[in-house]
C-alpha cells in the first residue's frame, strides 16, 4: 500500500507543475494566471523508489462563504484532511505572504505530516523568500524548483521515513491470507475490469449540463467542485469507484462549447483535456439538459465518441423539472433516432443527478453498452448469418459484374469490428454496406455500438489461366533435339 500526498498552497505558486513533474506527464493544466485548478486531480507519482498517490488542489483562497472560491477552499481542506502527508508550497520569489501564514496555522491544525517547500528557489534571487519560509514555524523549507526539477532529493528524504513508517502501519493493520493466483485469461474473452484495470468511463458534454452534480450523486460526497456558474471544470478529473462490484474510473471533463465561442487558451487546454479523456474511455456517456436537448454541440460531441469506437449512452439530466414527462420522453426518442443515427439503438436514459433518480437505470445501461462493445461472433455462425442476407437482398452487380461476398470473419473486438472477403470491393455501395451494419446490429444484439466492417478484394482470377497443360518449352526442346538425334 502507498501513500497519499496532497500540493497545498495559494494560487499560482507551482502546485500543478510540480504534480506533473511528480507523475511524469503532463496531466495536470498548467498557466500563467492563477486559479487553474479547480478540482482535485490524483496521480500514481513516482520518486525515486517511492510510490504514491500525489493530488493536486485548488489554491488556497481566504473565502469562506458559498462563492466559487469559497467552494473551492472547502475542497482543498477536504483534501487535506485525507491525505496522509501535506506539502505546502510558496513562491520564494514572491516570499512568505500573510496569505501564507493563515493557511500555515490552518495545516497545523489539519494534518500532522506538513512538509514546508519553498518553489520557485532557482537562483540567488529566491534566497529572501527561502529564509522568511522559516518563520512559518513548519520546519526547514526544502528549496524547490519544480520546473527544473531542482530539490526533488531533499522532498526524497523527507518523504522516505514517512513512508517506511505507513508501510509498517499497513502491515499491522492487514490480516496475512492464502491468495489463490488468477488462471491465464482466456485470449478472446472479454477483459474483466479489476482495480488495477478498471473500467474507464467519460462524462462529456456542453457546459453547466450537470456532469459534475451527477459524478457526486454516485459517490456519495461532494468531490468535485459543482455550482450555478458554467464551465467551473477545467481539467478531466477522474475518481474511481464500484457498480455492483464492479471497479470503474469515472472521468468529469470540462464542457464543450462551439469551437468558434472558444476563445481564451486556458478553454482551448480545457475541451482538448476533455478530448483526450473521450480518446481513453472505453464507455462515453453524453449528458444532455433537457430543457435543450440535442443542441448542435450535444449532436458532435456524440459523433466524435462514435467515430473513435467508443461505447456510447446517452443521459438526459434534470429530468426532476420536467413537467411533461411522457410527451417528452417519446419527443427524446425521435429526436435521437433522427438526428444521430449511426447511434442507432443506443440506450437513452432520463436521470436526475439532483436527485438520484434513475442512475441505477444508467448504470445498468453503461454496463450493457460496455459488455456489447466487448462482444465477440464466432466465425460460423458469421458466414451463416452472411449467406442468408445476401440470399434475402444479394448485392448489386454494377456493369453486369455480380459482387460476390464469399467469406466473412470478426477480426477484433472494443468496437467489434468485422472483415468481409468479396470481389470488387470498391464497387459496393455505401447502402449495402449500411444493410449489413444494420443487421449485424438486430440479429447479434449489438445495439448502438460502433461496428467497423472492413470489405476485401479476393481475386477471381484462375492462377492457371493462360498457362498451357503441355510439357514446359525447354522441356520440348530437349526432348525434340534427342528424337531428331535418334
Amino acid at each position: 500500500m502507498s501513500f497519499t500526498l496532497a500540493i497545498v498552497g495559494r494560487p499560482n505558486v507551482g502546485k500543478s507543475t510540480l504534480f506533473n513533474r511528480l507523475v511524469g506527464r503532463r496531466l495536470a493544466l498548467v498557466d500563467d494566471q492563477p486559479g487553474v485548478t479547480r478540482d482535485l486531480r490524483e496521480g500514481e507519482a513516482k520518486l525515486g523508489d517511492l510510490k504514491f498517490t500525489v493530488i493536486d488542489s485548488a489554491g488556497l483562497e481566504e473565502a469562506t462563504d458559498d462563492s466559487l472560491q469559497g467552494r473551492m477552499r472547502r475542497l482543498t481542506e477536504h483534501a487535506v484532511e485525507m491525505a496522509d502527508v501535506c506539502l505546502f508550497l510558496v513562491d520564494a520569489r514572491a516570499g512568505v505572504t500573510p496569505t501564507d501564514e493563515v493557511f500555515a496555522e490552518i495545516l497545523r491544525k489539519k494534518n500532522a505530516n506538513v512538509i514546508l517547500a519553498a518553489n520557485k528557489a532557482e537562483g540567488n534571487a529566491a534566497d529572501a523568500g527561502v529564509i522568511d519560509a522559516w518563520g512559518l514555524g513548519l520546519g526547514e523549507p526544502i528549496r524547490l524548483s519544480a520546473e527544473h526539477g531542482e530539490g526533488l532529493n531533499d522532498l526524497y528524504e523527507h518523504l522516505r521515513p514517512l513512508s517506511d513508517a505507513f508501510k509498517e502501519r499497513a502491515a499491522r493493520e492487514t490480516p496475512e491470507t492464502d491468495v489463490d493466483l488468477p488462471e491465464d485469461e482466456d485470449f478472446d474473452a472479454p477483459r474483466v475490469p479489476t482495480f488495477e484495470k478498471p473500467l474507464q468511463i467519460a462524462i462529456v458534454g456542453r457546459p453547466n449540463a450537470g456532469k459534475s452534480t451527477l459524478i457526486n450523486k454516485f459517490l456519495g460526497e461532494e468531490r468535485l467542485l459543482t455550482g450555478p456558474e458554467a464551465g467551473i471544470t477545467r481539467d478531466a478529473i477522474s475518481v474511481r469507484m464500484e457498480w455492483s462490484g464492479v471497479p470503474m474510473r469515472i472521468f468529469d471533463t470540462a464542457g464543450m462549447r462551439k469551437k468558434a465561442k472558444v476563445q481564451e487558451k486556458l478553454e482551448k487546454l480545457s475541451v482538448s483535456d476533455g478530448l483526450r479523456a473521450v480518446k481513453f474511455a472505453e464507455v462515453v456517456v453524453v449528458l444532455l439538459d433537457v430543457s435543450i436537448p440535442f443542441e448542435q454541440q450535444d449532436l458532435r460531441i456524440a459523433d466524435l465518441a462514435e467515430r473513435e469506437g467508443r461505447a456510447v449512452v446517452i443521459a438526459v439530466n434534470k429530468w426532476d423539472a420536467e413537467d411533461d414527462k411522457s410527451n417528452k420522453a417519446r419527443e427524446l426518442r425521435e429526436n435521437f433516432e433522427r438526428l444521430l443515427p449511426q447511434l442507432r439503438g443506443a440506450p437513452l436514459v432520463t436521470v436526475s443527478a439532483k436527485t438520484g433518480k434513475n442512475l441505477d437505470k444508467l448504470q445498468e445501461a453503461v454496463l450493457k453498452a460496455h459488455e456489447v462493445w466487448n462482444r465477440r461472433v464466432p466465425t460460423a455462425k458469421l458466414n451463416m448469418w452472411l449467406a442468408g442476407m445476401v440470399e434475402a437482398h444479394p448485392p448489386p452487380a454494377p456493369g453486369g459484374r455480380r459482387i460476390k461476398l464469399r467469406y466473412m470473419t470478426q477480426a477484433k473486438t472494443r468496437p467489434p469490428g468485422f472483415v468481409v472477403m468479396c470481389s470488387f470491393p470498391d464497387k459496393l455501395p455505401d447502402s449495402y454496406k449500411r444493410y449489413l451494419v444494420n443487421g449485424l446490429r438486430e440479429d447479434f444484439d449489438m445495439p448502438g455500438t460502433p461496428i467497423r466492417l472492413t470489405f476485401r478484394g479476393q481475386s477471381d482470377k484462375n492462377p492457371f489461366k493462360n498457362k498451357t497443360k503441355s510439357t514446359p518449352s525447354r522441356l520440348r526442346k530437349h526432348l525434340g533435339k534427342g528424337r531428331a538425334d535418334e
